[in-house]
C-alpha cells in the first residue's frame, strides 16, 4: 500500500477528518509530511481527542526503532484497542510483552514501539502480507473512535 492509498481508504470512512501538516499551515515543522486521522463528523479538529490512526514518514525523538530514515519508508500507526492488540500480539497492552520482533520489519503488524502500552499497533510499509489486515485494523480503530465520540456527545447532552 502507498501512503496515498491509505489516505484514500481512511478518508473514505464516514466522519473522518484527515490532517496533512505542511509548510505555512501553522503546524509544527516536525509533523510536515505526516498524516493524522480523526473521527470528526463536523469537520473540526477535535481539541480533546487523539487521532485514531497516523502515517509517519520520519523518526521522531525517542521513536527511532522503526528506522523510518530509510528511503521510501513510512509507518501506519493504529489505535487498535485492547482486543485487537491482544489478538495480534498475544498479550494485553499493559502486560509485559514479548521483546521479540523487529520494529523496523516491513509488511508486519507489530506493537507500536512507543505507544504499544496504549493499545496501538503499527505496520512499516504495509504490503502484500498486511494490506487486508491494515485495512481491517483501520476500520476497527475508526469504529472505536466513532463510538468514543458518540459517548462523549451523549454525555454532553445529559
Amino acid at each position: 500500500m502507498t501512503i496515498n492509498e491509505i489516505i484514500s481508504f481512511v478518508g473514505g470512512l464516514d466522519g473522518v477528518l484527515t490532517i496533512r501538516p505542511a509548510p505555512g499551515d501553522g503546524m509544527p515543522e516536525n509533523s510536515w509530511g505526516d498524516t493524522f486521522f480523526y473521527y470528526a463528523p463536523d469537520g473540526a479538529t477535535p481539541t480533546t481527542a487523539q487521532p485514531f490512526a497516523t502515517v509517519v514518514t520520519k523518526n521522531y525523538p525517542g521513536d527511532e526503532a522503526s528506522r523510518l530514515d530509510r528511503p521510501d519508508t513510512f509507518r501506519v500507526n493504529i489505535a487498535a484497542g485492547k482486543e485487537a492488540f491482544t489478538q495480534w500480539t498475544g498479550y494485553a497492552p499493559r502486560e509485559p510483552g514479548s521483546a521479540e520482533g523487529d520494529p523496523s520489519a516491513t509488511d508486519t503488524v507489530i506493537a507500536h514501539p512507543v505507544y504499544g502500552t496504549a493499545g496501538w499497533l503499527a505496520v512499516v510499509n504495509p504490503g502484500e502480507h498486511t494490506e487486508a489486515s491494515t485495512c481491517e485494523l483501520l476500520r476497527a480503530a475508526h469504529h472505536l473512535a466513532r463510538s468514543r465520540h458518540e459517548r462523549r456527545a451523549e454525555s454532553a447532552t445529559r
